[in-house]
């Protein structure tokens, strides 16, 4: 008998993606029933919004004036209280998951599986290693509540249609003197999210410079698209680091990447492999982008760039 708990990511009054995906996950275990929790100073909105996913029992709403922002040490007493009756407690792989899981994981006095990309059995998993070049299988204690984050970039959306019960619930948890919110920094724009968009236009080192990835600004509007970037060029400084793509920045699964001016190290592959239709644009062509490519240009990005635009318009 599995009881499954996801924890739900959501900002500004809005579910994140990742959260129906964790749901998916956990429909693959085929459980007795699966309950999303939602951590906020007003849930309301929110827990509406969850109880829309297909294959969700229950939305558990705790609303708590400290969890109006998501600090991970702060939200993890409270999960591992509700989290007593669950098999399984998800959450995404994202940078909000993996801030917060593994402080569950240690409250509950187990280890935690990381980056779970398939669902062999009810505690089998497998997860990628070595920057995805190798999948691994791994088996969780069957003694001990399976602690999971979900790579987002492996599974669907689950679908919506669901009518969830919504239920408040108390929760006495001892929270943290010595973490507390002081401000957020955060990138503003009218793009899509990146790590949700279902089209992505990201550049690297070959752009040049900070004012010559405006052009890639531009054709990501074009198509109604996402901005990323190589690790180079934000190291570069040509763009803010909330903007990288790869394994130390966002691992994403559009359903189209458009790679500009990018080699292809593999460190920015690792983000991409999951992507549907993958577009490389490099004067070099013998970069390792083309490798994966399902389309391949090879030229000079200033050149190509204007015409793909023309033809768009």
């Amino acid at each position: 008998m599995s009881k499954v708990l996801v924890i739900a990511e959501h900002l500004d009054g809005k579910l994140n993606a990742a959260t129906a995906k964790a749901v998916s996950a956990a429909l693959a275990l085929k459980p007795d029933s699966i309950d999303i929790t939602v951590l906020a100073s007003e849930p309301a909105a929110v827990a509406a919004q969850a109880a829309q996913i297909a294959g969700v029992a229950r939305v558990l709403t705790v609303s708590n004036a400290a969890n109006a922002h998501a600090i991970g040490q702060v939200l993890a007493p409270q999960i591992a209280k509700l989290a007593a009756g669950y098999t399984h407690v998800f959450g995404p792989s994202t940078t909000f998951g993996k801030d917060l899981m593994p402080c569950v994981a240690a409250l509950l006095g187990t280890a935690q599986v990381s980056d779970v990309m398939s669902v062999e059995g009810s505690h089998t998993f497998k997860r990628p290693i070595y920057a995805g070049n190798a999948i691994i299988t791994v088996e969780a204690p069957a003694d001990h509540v399976v602690v999971a984050t979900i790579r987002s970039a492996s599974w669907p959306e689950a679908a919506q249609g669901g009518s969830a019960a919504i239920e408040a619930v108390a929760v006495e948890a001892t929270l943290p003197s010595h973490t507390r919110f002081v401000s957020l920094a955060a990138g503003k724009s009218d793009r899509p999210d990146l790590q949700s968009a279902r089209r992505v236009v990201s550049g690297g080192r070959g752009v040049g410079s900070e004012e010559n990835f405006q052009v890639i600004y531009a054709f990501a509007d074009k198509l109604g698209a996402a901005v990323g970037a190589s690790r180079a060029a934000v190291d570069a400084g040509y763009c803010p680091n909330e903007m990288q793509v790869g394994q130390t920045g966002k691992i994403i699964a559009p359903e189209l990447y458009v790679a500009i001016g990018i080699s292809g190290a593999i460190q920015h592959l690792t983000g991409i492999k999951d992507a549907g239709t993958i577009v490389a644009i490099n004067k070099d062509a013998e970069a390792p982008i083309f490798e994966i490519a399902d389309i391949g240009l090879v030229g000079d990005l200033f050149k190509i760039l204007p015409e793909l635009q023309t033809e768009l318009a």
